[in-house]
């Protein structure tokens, strides 16, 4: 590339991918033809329900597919120009906890329980510093602990994750993936499991980690209220697929697809009047492994049948500008049945 020149291509960029498992019940297509784009210091919100590809997806992403022999990964994952998919286990290897790190939901599981906390984060650090005596990179996890909030970060360096609390073990997590300066965070469902109060405090720390290192970040949940507090760009998943993408204040304020109108009918508002009951979407995810013809989200959309039928032969292609949605239903009809129909009751 010349001098002066400048690269066109995203941060990362997800071209077409595809992951699927080969079962003995047969074969699950856990994603299929995901594509999406991030650039460094914004945030992408993949939601969806359990099982609809997200946490595959980011995984994907990391290349932790490659560890099982029945997984297949296809398509083109794209981090500053290089390539994944086709790389190298070393390469990809020598980019995770690097480039790219993660931050799990349940740290307790993902930390080790015979080694101390200090000790784990000083190993992550080395693996990407060979050279680096133990007492620098000792030094290096000891700031990285005071810098997400642990206090007294000397005296904790040696406990063990389970002498942590929740709260205090997730911030943990954030020092050992944000160690080496990663320029691309997953949080895969970063607060399931803490009461909201830490949540709000973990949600603040990643929003203010991210403005000091410019990293990019995906924010993997369920939760739909942590996406409009922290995402730039929304991506919602269903059945494998990206079934609505766009701006988070555009997919928030005009939601397109009856899916999302259903997530965000689910969510309980604090400037409302309570309701007896949520709304929440009604069936059940479909089978990766048998998938439902044409749109996967027919057998639960109230709508399916307003579109002379094609929800139940014809699968649906995300299309739009800015704003993609992938629908049947014509532009026109989804604005009228969104204005008449769901906003009032959300």
């Amino acid at each position: 590339m010349s001098i002066g020149a400048t690269n066109a291509r995203p941060y990362l960029e997800v071209k077409d991918l595809q992951v699927r498992f080969e079962t003995d019940d047969g074969i699950v297509q856990a994603v299929s033809g995901s594509t999406f784009s991030l650039e460094r210091g914004k945030t992408l919100g993949i939601v969806g329900e359990s099982g609809s590809g997200k946490s595959v997806t980011s995984l994907a992403v990391l290349g932790l597919h490659r560890t099982r022999s029945n997984a297949k990964v296809a398509g083109e994952i794209w981090l500053d120009d290089q390539e994944l998919v086709t790389a190298t286990d070393d390469q990809v290897r020598k980019l995770r906890g690097g480039k790219m790190a993660m931050i799990f939901q349940d740290p307790l599981s993902a930390m080790h329980p015979y080694f101390t906390v200090g000790s784990q984060i000083v190993e992550a650090y080395r693996v990407h510093h060979p050279g680096t005596n133990k007492k620098v990179a000792r030094e290096r996890a000891i700031d990285m602990l005071a810098r997400v909030g642990i206090p007294q970060p000397e005296r904790r360096f040696n406990d063990y994750a389970h002498q942590f609390s929740g709260g205090m073990r997730q911030r943990a997590m954030i020092a050992m993936a944000l160690v080496n300066d990663p320029s691309l965070l997953i949080a895969d469902e970063p607060t399931t499991a803490l009461d909201v109060t830490v949540q709000a405090q973990i949600l603040d720390l990643i929003r203010d980690l991210q403005e000091e290192f410019g990293s990019a970040v995906i924010m993997i949940t369920h939760d739909l209220g942590v996406v409009a507090e922290l995402a730039d760009d929304v991506l919602v998943m269903y059945g494998g697929k990206v079934i609505e993408k766009g701006p988070a204040l555009d997919v928030f304020q005009s939601p397109q697809h009856p899916y999302t109108w259903g997530l965000l009918g689910s969510m309980p508002r604090l400037d409302r009047e309570v309701r007896d009951r949520l709304n929440p979407v009604k069936g059940s995810p479909p089978s990766l492994i048998n998938l439902p013809d044409g749109c996967a989200f027919h057998p639960r959309c109230p709508y399916a049948g307003r579109n002379g039928n094609r929800s139940f032969t014809e699968v649906p292609q995300l299309h739009g500008d800015v704003h993609k949605v992938a629908c049947h239903l014509p532009p026109e009809a989804r604005t009228e049945i969104f204005q008449q129909e769901v906003l009032p009751n959300l």
